[in-house]
């Protein structure tokens, strides 16, 4: 397209031209063979003004059509994606992976200054090869921060891609139906901090609601505090894969310090390390708590109990056969003893007149019938026989039989209360009316 003279072309020898944009992984989409629309020089960086070449497409199937936002010198200064300005190595924002980092933004906002700074930029970028960090890039985070790790996204989040919520559909006049290239749902209320960003704060760290919001989510996360007993220096890990080994746990914990011991518990799928110094099992566990992945899995990492303690509750424990358990309340007591223990019915010898099988029978006196044997005793060669024999037998047996078939008109007074119905000698008929 032909310029006429009075068109700003100044410095023009600086404007960007690029053949691929730098994009995350989020922004690029989940389709292989996305379709790119290019225009040189179609837009000035919102960053720095300078005009580059825009990308424009769409990142999947009912998603909205994305393009970059500033340019790529702008995106490599900071290590952020041209169109959503987060981090490219941990999806964050600038404000959030600055502040764990501890780096401080120098970089200019004035025009004057902003400008000669991005070419001077540019010309390292150059002659480095736009391989290697040049000097003044804040982007490349050179050292690990645990708390990137815990709050970097590890996949792509897709619904950033979504389109933006009808208008008409909130004021009830859309007709389009299933054909709304726009998004039919609830909008964010007003009041929400998330739905007032800019751009300029982004990509300066400052203002940002969604680094305050990743802010106090990082406040919020548990930590692992050291036992008050400092002779604790064992550290229980769970969560253990069937095929870890001891060499494995090993390999990941021995950096931290000398290893006294190492138990491997297959079957509880744990295990315990022990070290030599304190100091290097507090490392330990400040390392590896929430972080060490091992075999696909996240290690559960907290301290051991302390030997002395284990030792004294197994010593105070009672074992399971002795142990003595509070009574249940609405329940009867301990159902009294009686004196005799083949006694179950609770009953006096007075009292019975027909017994079971197998318990105390009062024995009929021998000779109750002249010349017959009797069925619980062989008659006796040596007894005198005769009336007056017989007579007395008589009596004996009438006596015996009043003694076992009267009971006693008073109950016994040592005889505790009964509980059962079962128990009750006047529904056995032991009584005679």
């Amino acid at each position: 397209m032909a310029m006429s003279k009075t068109t700003n072309t100044y410095n023009r020898q600086n404007w960007e031209d690029s053949e691929f944009p730098v994009l995350c992984q989020t922004c690029l989409g989940d389709n292989p063979y996305v379709r790119m629309i290019k225009e040189r020089y179609g837009k000035e960086c919102k960053i720095c003004t300078r005009p580059f070449t825009i990308f424009r497409w769409c990142p999947g199937a009912r998603m909205r059509f994305k393009k970059t936002e500033i340019c790529q010198t702008c995106s490599k200064l900071k290590n952020v994606c041209q169109t959503c300005l987060l981090d490219l190595e941990y999806g964050l924002p600038t404000q959030v992976r600055d502040a764990a980092l501890k780096i401080q933004d120098k970089i200019p906002e004035s025009d004057v200054n902003k400008e000669y700074y991005i070419q001077t930029i540019e010309a390292q970028l150059k002659a480095n090869g736009d391989n290697t960090v040049a000097a003044g890039m804040v982007g490349k985070s050179l050292a690990a921060s645990d708390m990137l790790a815990k709050l970097a996204r590890t996949a792509p989040y897709y619904k950033r891609n979504l389109p933006h919520i009808c208008s008409f559909w909130v004021k009830g006049e859309c007709k389009r139906g299933e054909e709304c290239p726009y998004r039919h749902d609830k909008p964010v209320e007003p009041d929400d901090p998330l739905s007032e960003q800019n751009i300029r704060d982004r990509y300066y760290g400052r203002n940002d609601p969604v680094a305050d919001k990743l802010m106090k989510r990082a406040a919020s996360i548990p930590t692992l505090e050291p036992p008050e007993d400092k002779t604790i220096t064992t550290l229980y890990v769970g969560n253990l894969g069937e095929h870890i080994t001891e060499v494995d746990i090993r390999d990941n914990f021995y950096h931290y310090g000398e290893i006294r011991s190492v138990s491997l518990v297959p079957r509880q799928q744990c295990a315990f390390v022990q070290y030599t110094k304190r100091a290097a099992a507090e490392l330990a566990a400040e390392k590896t708590f929430n972080k060490l992945i091992l075999g696909g899995k996240k290690l559960t990492i907290k301290w051991a109990h302390s030997q002395a303690k284990s030792t004294a509750y197994a010593q105070s424990s009672v074992p399971r056969t002795n142990r003595i358990f509070d009574p249940v309340p609405g329940l009867p007591g301990q159902l009294p003893m009686p004196p005799n223990p083949n006694d179950y019915f609770n009953l006096q010898a007075s009292e019975m007149a027909v017994l079971p099988p197998g318990m105390k029978i009062h024995q009929l006196p021998p000779g109750l019938i002249p010349g017959a044997p009797t069925m619980y005793s062989q008659p006796s060669g040596s007894g005198t026989t005769g009336p007056a024999a017989a007579a007395a037998a008589v009596a004996a047996a009438h006596s015996q039989q009043q003694q076992v078939m009267v009971p006693s008109s008073l109950p016994n007074p040592g005889l505790q209360q009964m509980h059962y119905p079962s128990q009750d000698p006047a529904r056995l008929g032991a009584l005679k009316k």
